[in-house]
């Protein structure tokens, strides 16, 4: 059955939920998530692929009620990938209207220019296990601000070395926060710390804090 709710207030929502921030430099704070549906993107190590499918009509508008209702400041959109979805740019405006402090997660393949300027954006870069290097839209890095975030998940050596020389090449920490994030279960975090202090790098090494405080395979936190 057609859903009711107007196309351009319709979001394919698969869940909303309070837990705290995993990643990223607000790590550890109390945030909302809306995680949409669908990506782009079928990345090797991906530990949401049920997100690619699924998920309910919302309208916008409910969306933003409900997230107002948990009383929380900060709210990340995330997916999937959020940018696929066009009504993710109003949901966005919705939410800083109403006094978010607002992070969209993004896979880094499509264009980030339509984002509204107060979001921070927590970007990723694709390294060669991802299997989806050639996706990533290199135009958007000139887009990136120091409000931003940079993540690239290393799977291996092969995948760290490759990073390294893009930070260097693009002086991307000279620019803004940039995380190295060791894929779960593919890569020994003690290895990629080692590499890290190793080369000097001026990066941040990060884990998935959720995955350490929850069994890893547990949705809604």
């Amino acid at each position: 059955m057609p859903s009711s709710i107007p196309l351009d207030r319709r979001l394919r929502l698969i869940e909303l939920y309070a837990s705290v921030q995993g990643e990223s430099l607000w790590a550890g704070v109390p945030c909302v998530f809306v995680r949409l549906a669908g990506c782009n993107l079928r990345c090797t190590w991906c530990d949401s692929t049920w997100t690619f499918t699924g998920g309910e009509h919302r309208s916008i508008d409910a969306v933003l009620d409900e997230v107002q209702a948990m009383g929380i400041r900060l709210v990340e959109v995330t997916g999937g990938e959020p940018l696929a979805h066009r009504q993710s740019i109003p949901l966005m405006e919705g939410l800083l209207a109403r006094g978010h402090e607002v992070l969209l997660e993004t896979s880094g393949s499509l264009d980030i220019a339509p984002v509204p300027e107060r979001v921070h954006i927590i970007m990723d870069l694709k390294a060669p296990d991802s299997g989806e290097v050639g996706a990533n839209r290199w135009e958007n890095l000139p887009l990136l601000r120091a409000k931003d975030n940079l993540k690239i998940v290393l799977a291996s050596r092969r995948d760290y070395e490759w990073a390294r020389e893009v930070v260097r090449e693009h002086g991307l920490e000279r620019v803004l926060p940039v995380f190295f994030s060791p894929a779960w279960g593919l890569l020994e975090p003690v290895e990629l710390a080692r590499w890290l202090v190793e080369d000097r790098l001026q990066v941040r090494m990060q884990l998935q804090l959720h995955k350490l405080l929850w069994p890893p395979e547990t949705r809604g936190v």
